[in-house]
């Protein structure tokens, strides 16, 4: 019998923290936190980039005003994404302590990708109505399919970023390619957060992300948890301080831990490069209005798709987590590529003036052809 005690070397052992910088009275700035920042500080750039190039309806020195509508749909959508279709418990969650409410606690975590896209689109419509000037004009006002072109342009890097941070979160894990104690790829993952699935000592009882453990390796598990564990404290906490501090318990961690997908770098690879490529080859000409929305819908929702095929169902939802082999991301991305696709035909068939690429103006449309 293997020794469950030894360490396997051959997976990636992760032992990120997601905390970036603890502040006072336990405040913590989390890499999930940064992303986000960043990825808005990029876009913003890449916005005032396209605007002095023709390639953006959004003026300029207009682009902070835009950025705040972004953001704010960006929170708000996501948070009400998460909330309404994967953990509506939030909604009748009440906490004695700030913000009070279940559904705000927006710093514990819980945005969907999804939600967000729809509060963006919503940004955008108000983006383009425009905005007031001193003199009493309205600058910047546009179709809303121009104005989501162009943040469709600059998303991918904050997509990429987020999906980086999912990774040092250790969260939306990937599905196992080998179990605990079993040797594994070299590119594979052993993260010690699946562990959380265990919600009872020395019983069978856990969530569908937590490995199968032998009886010899709950016992271990067990012994972990014990020699931690506060007289009076829940084992449920003494294993939370186990996982939080992955390296000072890698040796009896290891072999409890199965070896998975890195699946939020392939989103990461998938989401923010290969989409951004595409996006911005579509766009370096002019075209119809709407068009780069259209396929950015299609390439995204296709490659979401492809993606969750590597990841597991959102650990909430347990073995209910896929509907006719297909997860509720890959439903949501599957309506997605419909939307796109009905958006294109509707684009293509409406005919109208082009607007200029970030490569060839819009003057340059009738000697390249282009749609």
């Amino acid at each position: 019998m293997t020794d469950i005690t030894s360490t396997l070397a051959d997976a990636w052992f992760h032992t990120l923290d997601p905390v970036l910088v603890r502040l006072w009275g336990g405040v913590v700035f989390r890499y999930y936190g940064l992303a986000y920042m960043v990825g808005f500080v990029i876009a913003a750039a890449m916005l005032k980039a396209l605007a002095r190039r023709g390639a953006s309806p959004i003026p300029a020195h207009r682009v902070l005003d835009a950025m705040t509508w972004l953001v704010a749909g960006t929170i708000v959508g996501g948070r009400a994404g998460y909330v309404l279709v994967y953990q509506p418990s939030l909604l009748t969650t009440l906490t004695p302590g700030f913000p009070f409410w279940g559904a705000l606690a927006v710093h514990q975590g819980g945005l969907a990708s999804h939600g967000g896209m729809v509060g963006l689109i919503l940004a955008c419509w108000r983006i383009g109505r425009g905005f007031g000037e001193d003199d009493g004009s309205r600058s910047g006002r546009a179709p809303t399919l121009r104005v989501t072109d162009a943040v469709c342009m600059v998303a991918m890097p904050g997509v990429f970023l987020g999906r980086v941070a999912n990774f040092i979160n250790g969260e939306l894990l990937g599905k196992i390619v080998a179990a605990p104690g079993s040797p594994a790829p070299w590119w594979s993952v052993r993260f010690p957060r699946e562990l959380d699935g265990w919600i009872a000592p020395g019983t069978r009882q856990r969530l569908s992300h937590a490995p199968e453990l032998s009886p010899d390796q709950r016992a271990a598990l067990d012994r972990l948890v014990e020699g931690v564990r506060l007289p009076e404290e829940p084992w449920a906490s003494a294993l939370a301080q186990v996982i939080a501090n992955p390296g000072r318990y890698r040796a009896q961690l290891e072999p409890l831990l199965s070896a998975r997908h890195p699946s939020q770098l392939y989103q990461a690879l998938a989401e923010g490069v290969v989409l951004l490529v595409v996006v911005w080859a579509i766009a370096r000409l002019p075209r119809r209005a709407g068009l780069i929305t259209a396929w950015w819908f299609i390439v995204y929702g296709a490659l979401r798709i492809t993606t969750e095929f590597w990841r597991l169902p959102d650990a909430q939802f347990g073995d209910a987590g896929r509907i006719y082999g297909l997860s509720r991301g890959q439903w949501l991305s599957a309506g997605m590529v419909g939307f796109g696709a009905g958006l294109l035909g509707v684009v293509l068939a409406r005919g109208g003036a082009r607007v200029g690429g970030w490569l060839r103006p819009a003057g340059a449309a009738r000697a390249t052809g282009s749609v």
